[in-house]
């Protein structure tokens, strides 16, 4: 069922938004007109993006605006102006040159949404070292994988943090030679170091480093259907797209007060929660604090935030508390509300019209993107359920598939869906300055995701007759939980390290809340009998190794798990079964003729 279309009254809108001619705008627009919107390094010397967010508003004018304005556990709030985030970030550069960090080399974070992240994240950029951040929920394995795949050289944590995931695997990172506690208290673990204590003495910094456009900034791991964690690499040119991005996408003006709730050891936390609203010199609020519905709505109320971009899974537990909530506070601030992370259900969208005067906007990126490509744009008729349509200076299309899931050629070039309401794989045509510029250390794993004159998203979609692109399903096995991509290898593998477990497959399955969750399949070793003891010792096995985001929360035993010819596990079976769908072509599944 598609919903009716939601029109905009362009008469109504509070603030001009700064796309109202789309079709014009697609014509006109090229990504040098992004990149002329920033300053560049003084004197010719490159481009950063610390100097893009932090630099270039704090030696102006704009000097002494709110960058940052930090909600705390109990409710209060501090903040920090451009110069004030502009003389941090100089501290923690500086703090890098003293520990002989050298340009290129990476530095992780596994903390939460603290006040010592976003210095930390810039002056890493500043001083030509790359950033890679990590979900703090993440169990010990992820982390050691994480650490060991980037070639981590400096970890920015929490004593807590650091007890109870990193120090029992410190002996298998030999090249992490500085783990910078953010709350030490003066008395470091044994093998850290205090990071108040360093950023007190460090020496001023001096020039941001002179990076150049397609120098590597950020490392943003995400997981894949098989293998290892995928390490997408991102340069400083990426800014010019989150530049542009954060003007038409979520419409930013320099007045206002803008809400990422995305966790920052996902992609959104970065490119959304950190760089776009900074590149814009719009004041941002971060809550230290998880997901509380009347907290969050006191947040929105009492700092009166103007634009907020959040998860489906956050508006789906707020729906499910009720619009009465929500009517309790004065959010009368608020002029534009978005999400990202996973599809938005359309009674979502309507229900924010219900909540809070106001639909919301879905829009679909991914890791690998960088930033924002398809939207349902502030100016433009939302249709509801519709991730909507490409940004300017971005081309999609839909790409034909073969039996074997890969794109169909002629003459070297993509075959691509025609005809409206049409199943295909959606594509991006290179180019645009946030595409990651390759896998850490896996060229081949990285070529195979162009074709054809394409990258491949992996993503199945249709277009309407107007130009609306419409989710259909991942074209993988990877799960969507909550906003987090979860790889099944990553999982199963984990499983399998349990004692009893000789074989393990995972996929997701629907929630209402979360849209998808984690259940787990397992084989039994000879000797081991099923039994709820052995179920939840499995489960709870893997949250210890996974961390509960990842870890299954549904396990069933299984006699035998579906395998193709060459003994490969057919995932998409098990789903099909489990959710009552047809189960398609099996006749390369074991035992058939």
């Amino acid at each position: 069922m598609r919903y009716p279309t939601i029109q905009k009254d362009p008469g109504a809108f509070r603030v001009r938004p700064n796309l109202l001619d789309y079709d014009a705008t697609c014509a006109e627009f090229t990504w040098d007109d992004a990149r002329r919107a920033l300053s560049g390094l003084p004197r010719g010397r490159g481009l950063n993006i610390a100097h893009e967010a932090v630099d270039r508003h704090a030696s102006g004018p704009d000097g002494e605006r709110q960058a940052l304005r930090f909600v705390g556990t109990d409710g209060t709030s501090a903040a920090i102006t451009y110069a004030g985030l502009a003389e941090r970030t100089n501290r923690f550069a500086g703090v890098l040159r003293a520990l002989g960090i050298a340009r290129g080399e990476r530095v992780f974070s596994l903390v939460g949404r603290v006040p010592e992240l976003y210095p930390a994240v810039l002056g890493t950029l500043k001083h030509g070292a790359v950033f890679c951040p990590l979900f703090s929920a993440f169990g010990p394995e992820p982390v050691r994988l994480r650490l060991q795949l980037g070639d981590a050289r400096v970890l920015l944590t929490t004593r807590a943090l650091y007890r109870k995931k990193v120090a029992p695997l410190r002996g298998a990172l030999p090249g992490l030679r500085h783990v910078l506690l953010v709350d030490a208290g003066g008395s470091p673990e044994p093998g850290t170091l205090d990071l108040a204590a360093l950023l007190r003495d460090a020496p001023p910094y001096g020039e941001t480093a002179p990076t150049q456009p397609e120098d590597m900034a950020l490392l943003h791991f995400t997981s894949g259907t098989t293998g290892t964690p995928k390490g997408a690499v991102h340069v400083h040119d990426a800014v010019a797209a989150h530049y542009a991005t954060g003007r038409f996408a979520l419409d930013l003006h320099p007045e206002d007060v803008y809400w990422c709730t995305a966790d920052p050891g996902w992609v959104t936390g970065t490119s959304y929660g950190i760089v776009a609203p900074l590149v814009h010199g719009v004041t941002s609020i971060v809550d230290e604090a998880e997901l509380d519905v009347d907290r969050w709505y006191r947040i929105l109320e009492e700092q009166r935030v103007t634009v907020w971009y959040t998860s489906p899974t956050a508006l789906r537990m707020l729906m499910k508390a009720g619009a009465a909530r929500a009517a309790r506070h004065d959010l009368a601030a608020l002029r534009f509300v978005a999400s990202v992370g996973e599809p938005l259900n359309p009674e979502v969208v309507l229900w924010g019209r219900e909540a809070f005067g106001l639909p919301v906007h879905d829009n679909w990126w991914q890791t690998e993107t960088g930033g924002i490509m398809i939207a349902n744009l502030p100016a433009l008729p939302i249709r509801p359920g519709s991730m909507g349509r490409p940004l300017p200076g971005v081309v999609a299309a839909l790409v034909v598939r073969d039996d074997g899931d890969r794109p169909v050629l002629r003459d070297g070039r993509a075959v691509l869906v025609t005809e409206p309401d049409t199943v295909g794989e959606l594509a991006l045509r290179p180019g645009w300055p946030s595409m990651f510029r390759g896998y850490l250390g896996e060229d081949e794993r990285y070529r195979r995701a162009f074709a054809g004159g394409w990258y491949l998203t992996g993503d199945l979609a249709t277009r309407d007759a107007d130009g609306y692109y419409w989710f259909v399903g991942r074209g993988d096995d990877v799960i969507k939980s909550s906003g987090h991509l979860i790889g099944p290898f990553e999982v199963e593998s984990s499983l399998m390290e349990h004692e009893a477990v000789a074989e393990a497959a995972v996929i997701g399955v629907p929630d209402p809340v979360a849209g998808e969750v984690v259940k787990a399949f397992v084989e039994l070793h000879a000797g081991w009998r099923p039994s709820e003891e052995l179920r939840l010792d499995i489960i709870g096995f893997a949250r210890r190794r996974l961390g509960a985001a990842v870890a299954p929360r549904q396990l069933d035993f299984a006699a035998s798990l579906p395998r193709t010819r060459s003994g490969k596990i057919l995932r998409r079976l098990l789903k099909a079964r489990e959710l009552g769908l047809p189960e398609g072509d099996t006749s390369t599944l074991e035992g058939r003729a």
